[in-house]
């Protein structure tokens, strides 16, 4: 079975900072990680591989320095790494970026799954797996919490809701986008690390994808960051104090005054 996983790698820490000419993140000077969410979605591949055999292709777009996530994933038990990375994706949305993966996918060929994280920490849109699906044509389960049949012809998984779950089966190739639930993410061994180390990610940039270059970066990017700021704090509460009845009489008329 061959697996693609894709995976971003993003700032580890939560003072985000944002440049305020293009609202962007600022990355500089920031120690960067894989997207936790991203992790769930490596160890479910290696599983996948270790139950049915295959492959597991790790793939990212993102700057130079993003080739040491795909090392991390190949010592976490990838096969191989592919780095998507060009000046010409600089400024990507979501859908360009989606479309950008998709290409990268395209090029890879032979695939039965894509795994994703269910969102990445740093824009929390959790819109770049599906937009995946999209752009390949092919079935997607997001939220997915449990695989629990899967041969080359068929998948059938839990996703999870905020009811329960739902029991779906699919058709292959399909993309699952998961959640943490879905397993516990192995440490990388000496082994691994020594792969990690000596491994040479391949790296692809727009001419090698023969993308749409009308389709890429910011030209390609249907949506805009117009402004971003930190709201200001909100004013301390009014405390209502008093027997439960006159407490509630004293509420509803100040709320009527609001509303009114």
């Amino acid at each position: 079975m061959n697996i693609i996983v894709c995976i971003k790698q993003v700032p580890n820490t939560t003072d985000v900072r944002i440049d305020p000419v293009t609202n962007t993140l600022i990355r500089d000077g920031v120690e960067s990680v894989i997207n936790p969410f991203d992790a769930y979605a490596i160890e479910e591949a290696v599983r996948l591989k270790e139950r049915l055999g295959g492959k597991v292709t790790a793939v990212t777009m993102g700057p130079p320095q993003a080739e040491n996530a795909l090392k991390e994933a190949i010592g976490l038990g990838c096969d191989e790494g592919i780095l998507v990375s060009d000046r010409k994706f600089a400024g990507s949305d979501t859908w360009a970026t989606s479309y950008t993966l998709a290409c990268a996918i395209k090029k890879i060929g032979d695939y039965d799954v894509i795994l994703c994280g269910k969102q990445a920490s740093d824009g929390d849109t959790a819109q770049v797996g599906p937009g995946i699906s999209a752009h390949l044509d092919i079935p997607q389960v997001t939220y997915v919490k449990k695989i629990s049949e899967i041969n080359e012809h068929t998948a059938k998984v839990e996703r999870m809701t905020e009811e329960g779950y739902d029991i779906v089966e699919t058709p292959l190739p399909c993309l699952f986008t998961v959640v943490k639930e879905i397993n516990t993410p192995r440490m990388p061994s000496l082994k691994g690390m020594m792969r990690a180390k000596a491994a040479k990610p391949l790296k692809w940039t727009a001419d090698d994808l023969e993308a749409d270059p009308a389709a890429l970066g910011l030209d390609g990017s249907p949506t805009r960051v117009v402004k971003i700021f930190t709201p200001e704090a909100r004013k301390g509460g009014e405390m209502i104090s008093g027997a439960p009845a006159d407490v509630a009489k004293e509420l509803a008329e100040l709320l009527k005054g609001e509303v009114l």
